[in-house]
């Protein structure tokens, strides 16, 4: 259990405490993930930028993932997303809606400046739990692109098989807890308050303490 997300970052920047002093470009996903990556990146003395995918939510069942997407266009659709109801109509549909988000935010969050470049550098993506794992991948995808000398996913607490699904994307995974009784990444933080986009321009824009 962590109090919350700067406990769970605390602790985590720990657990990556190799990679100090090695100039690490943390990449957090929004919303959730900049305060910890903020945390994490200060710790590490790296910089901090955001990594953006969207999760390609179930019919009707907006929080249940069946995939993901990144800025490009590229998804992952996980192997469940049929018996979930997303047929290839419906799929397409969201892709667009997520798409459309991804595009807004990016220019809300760093209207001055192109994304931090990861080429060459060892890369820290870092999200506040990994439940299906489907953002974890996208994230992953979309950062392997872009050619880093290192790619390291990063989170507090995951279900244990959706570790084992994220694990080939990335060349290290750190992961604190991994309970077999996981429902949702909220059970594990005594204090799991939702970030507004103000807070994440705010953070990216923050000088490195």
């Amino acid at each position: 259990m962590f109090e919350d997300r700067f406990d769970a970052a605390r602790r985590l920047a720990k657990a990556l405490g190799h990679y100090r002093g090695k100039n690490p470009l943390v990449l957090a996903i929004p919303r959730g993930a900049v305060p910890m990556g903020r945390s994490i990146a200060d710790a590490l003395g790296g910089e901090l930028d955001v990594v953006l995918v969207r999760k390609l939510r179930a019919p009707g069942s907006p929080e249940f993932a069946v995939g993901a997407i990144d800025e490009t266009g590229w998804a992952y659709i996980a192997a469940h997303a049929a018996s979930a109801g997303a047929d290839a109509a419906y799929l397409e549909r969201e892709k667009q809606t997520q798409l459309a988000t991804l595009r807004r935010r990016r220019g809300e969050y760093t209207p001055a400046r192109p994304p931090i470049d990861p080429a060459g550098r060892v890369a820290i993506v870092v999200d506040d739990g990994l439940a299906t794992g489907a953002t974890m991948i996208a994230a992953l995808h979309a950062v392997r692109a872009r050619a880093p000398a290192r790619l390291v996913c990063a989170v507090p607490v995951a279900a244990p098989e959706s570790l084992e699904t994220v694990r080939p994307y990335a060349d290290e995974v750190v992961c604190l807890e991994a309970p077999q009784q996981f429902f949702a990444v909220g059970q594990f933080y005594r204090t799991f308050e939702q970030i507004e986009d103000g807070e994440v321009v705010r953070l990216l824009a923050a000088t490195p303490r």
